[in-house]
């Protein structure tokens, strides 16, 4: 079987969004890598990472999924930019759950479309979270 995981950069705050993401998801680490673990030869590739900085980071969401991701500081000694051109779609098994998690990702964010029934029949809502992440959650009836 095929899967697809979501990998996120970020501008050195990865570590911050990663906890903020496993106190939500009540999940621990798989693992997590800084760039002072890179062997020496490779380290060369990431002049600007500091030793500190997230190299990876894997966080189990659920049997088929992992959200993972790292701190990336270009050639030029500045961040990244992210992009919102995507969103993280979270299918919850209540609505009660649906409610948790919007609530909680939308902690310091912005609500894009609160939560509430659709006519194509789920309980759904978007948000984007903290660190400038789009999250789509949806119930469906």
């Amino acid at each position: 079987m095929t899967t697809v995981n979501t990998y996120l950069y970020f501008n050195g705050n990865c570590e911050e969004a990663f906890d903020f993401y496993k106190s939500i998801f009540n999940k621990d680490f798989q693992y997590i890598g800084r760039y002072k673990d890179v062997p020496e030869i490779a380290r060369q590739n990431f002049p600007y990472c500091t030793d500190e900085q997230i190299m990876h980071i894997a966080l189990p969401i659920s049997k088929e999924t992992i959200l993972m991701g790292a701190d990336i500081i270009d050639s030029n000694d500045k961040n990244i930019e992210s992009t919102n051109n995507f969103s993280l779609y979270l299918s919850t098994d209540s609505k009660k759950e649906a409610e948790r998690l919007f609530n909680s990702l939308c902690d310091g964010g912005k609500i894009k479309l609160p939560l509430s029934k659709q006519f194509w029949g789920s309980y759904y809502g978007i948000c984007l979270d903290k660190f400038g992440i789009n999250w789509k959650i949806s119930f469906s009836f």
